[in-house]
């Protein structure tokens, strides 16, 4: 029986997508989750054939074990993928240990890691100023040796989801931030990176055979405050012709730097003074809804390309219709107990919208957004223009509304 293995899975978005292209492709999914909570939603997952529970999806040894038993059950692994971080590299060295297609080792090892990424590009335009901070380096000398280059970004080497990023304007700040992320992570250094100011965009790549593809560009829209929360989506970007032929240059020169011959990977970068600044790199497609915001807005169904390419066959990236899609993101304000939601039928009778979603559940606690897992829903909105798009996007989103006890 012809299967596919995934390390890894969220509830929803292009994860779990990508599982449910795996059985519409034929095949018989296994799921290797450490979330118990998903086993015992089990009916939830109908898409799933077979899930396996392990306490630490990280532990080689213990899933190639389970891996023997599939095999000795006569299934027939033909690939093996993470779209969750921080799997992506373990799922590529079983990969390796099973003979299978896999995407690039050395640059699936740099992008897990971010001092990894900015020190194979520290010669080069596009990446910015950045210095690491060891734990056993002073505060006090790394805050007055920083204090000139305010303001500047604080973040822990292994965040994704813009969890554990920081904006420190203020020496006070700067401090702050370092000691906050040393008692997260004692063990860990700190990455201090220079603050760029400009419009932000979200580039998929996939790569097959040495050759960089950009499947689609994305600006994003992000809220004000400490932390850099994304609430808007919009597809396709706007930027002239300079803009692309200098994006498709940059992209080519950071999967080359980092040993990029195959996998998919997504880039966010901004554009500042005229020229792009790569603000993060990782390998995998985006989370949440990116699969279904380019599916609707290009007709291309990327989740199910990149198990192609899992597969050793060329993916199929001809796309078959250009739409505007914009997603608003919605969050609350306030921490709390949800009591209810209301306004996703009417949300979803706004001529235009695609999906409505909502993640949280009656008596989730629900707080203000320190990550991006911390936005409760999406609305998702096509139309001929992006003003349009925007509009549907916005105003549907404001029918939803969490009701939550405080706490």
């Amino acid at each position: 029986m012809d299967t596919v293995i995934f390390i890894g899975c969220n509830k929803s978005g292009t994860s779990r997508e990508a599982i449910k292209a795996a059985e519409r492709m034929g095949f018989f999914t296994v799921l290797f989750t450490d979330r118990k909570k998903f086993i015992e939603q089990r009916e939830e997952f109908s898409d799933v054939h077979q899930m396996i529970y392990l306490e630490d999806l990280q532990k080689r040894e213990c899933l190639k074990e389970e891996l023997d038993l599939l095999k000795g059950q006569g299934k027939n692994i033909k690939a093996c993928l993470s779209l969750v971080d921080p799997f992506v590299y373990t799922a590529t060295l079983l990969s390796i240990e099973l003979g299978l297609i896999h995407p690039s080792p050395t640059a699936i090892y740099k992008m897990e890691e971010k001092t990894r990424v900015r020190k194979a590009l520290q010669n080069m335009d596009f990446n910015p100023f950045f210095m690491v901070i060891q734990p056993k380096d002073s505060l006090e000398i790394a805050a007055e040796s920083f204090e000139h280059s305010l303001p500047l970004i604080v973040k822990s080497p292994r965040s994704n989801g813009s969890k554990d990023v920081l904006l420190a304007e203020t020496k006070r700040e700067l401090e702050q931030a370092i000691l906050s992320l040393r008692k997260q992570f004692p063990e860990q250094p700190i990455l201090i990176e220079e603050y760029l100011n400009g419009p932000q965009y979200l580039i998929e790549v996939l790569v097959w055979e040495g050759k960089a593809r950009i499947i689609g560009i994305i600006e994003q829209f992000i809220s004000k405050g400490e932390r850099f929360i994304v609430t808007g989506y919009h597809y396709p970007a706007s930027l002239s012709e300079t803009q692309h032929e200098e994006l498709d240059s940059v992209v080519a020169k950071v999967l080359s730097a980092l040993d990029m011959t195959l996998g998919s990977c997504h880039l966010e970068m901004r554009w500042v003074n005229g020229e792009w600044k790569l603000i993060e790199i990782n390998p995998r497609v985006s989370g949440g809804a990116m699969n279904q915001i380019l599916h609707e807005g290009t007709g291309l169904n990327l989740v199910q390309e990149i198990i192609k390419l899992h597969l050793g066959q060329e993916p199929e990236l001809k796309q078959s219709k250009l739409k505007h899609v914009y997603a608003q993101f919605v969050t609350v304000d306030a921490r709390g107990i949800l009591l209810r939601v209301t306004g996703k039928k009417r949300a979803l009778s706004h001529e235009g919208v695609i999906e409505v979603y909502v993640k949280p559940r009656k008596g989730t606690i629900l707080a203000p957004p320190n990550s991006l897992g911390d936005r409760y829903a999406y609305v998702i909105a096509s139309a001929e223009s992006f003003a349009e798009a925007k509009k549907i996007a916005q105003m549907a989103a404001k029918e939803i509304i969490f009701f939550i006890e405080p706490l």
